[in-house]
């Protein structure tokens, strides 16, 4: 057996036998900094819902980025889901921030942000059309900014989701 063929082998047996971990350089990771795009607040009314009563309510106020490039739509949606996951439904909302339909400020201070009140609302049915039932439901509400291109649409920027649950009587 030739020398090379020799080194190979040993070779590849010490990278079958050793750890992956002795081999692969561990990075640094500096701070994490949040996304310009934020979920202030999460408002539901009625704060005791019944299914077939009415609809459930969730208002989000959205923090825009100070600059903003033109032709940028927010999204806003939420999933709503049983602890089983058999009951769920999604609830979205599009609007572009150029005209935006609730606006809450356009940044009158210097140094603020603009926001934007989003209404998303539920009628109490789930995927199935059929009413929810009685107890504990989450939901998940996430933001993005889509960019409106010749390809269509893509995403710009997203928020960090904001988690919660409700309780159906």
């Amino acid at each position: 057996m030739s020398r090379a063929r020799l080194i190979a082998i040993v070779c590849l047996v010490c990278f079958i036998v050793a750890p992956a971990q002795t081999f692969a350089a561990k990075r640094k990771r500096g701070p994490v900094t949040p996304p310009e795009l934020k979920i202030v607040s999460v408002t539901l009314a009625p704060v005791s819902y019944v299914p077939g009563n009415g609809t459930l309510d969730f208002t989000v106020e959205i923090e825009l980025p100070k600059e903003t490039e033109q032709h940028l739509m927010l999204e806003v949606s939420t999933l709503i889901s049983s602890p089983s996951m058999r009951s769920m439904r999604f609830l979205s909302s599009r609007q572009s921030i150029d005209r935006p339909e609730h606006a809450v400020s356009a940044a009158p201070i210097a140094n603020s942000k603009p926001r934007i009140q989003v209404l998303l609302t539920w009628d109490g049915m789930d995927q199935s059309k059929e009413l929810a039932g009685t107890g504990m439901y989450d939901y998940e509400i996430r933001a993005k900014l889509l960019a409106v291109g010749e390809n269509g649409v893509r995403t710009y920027m997203n928020a960090w989701p904001k988690r919660g649950t409700l309780t159906l009587k």
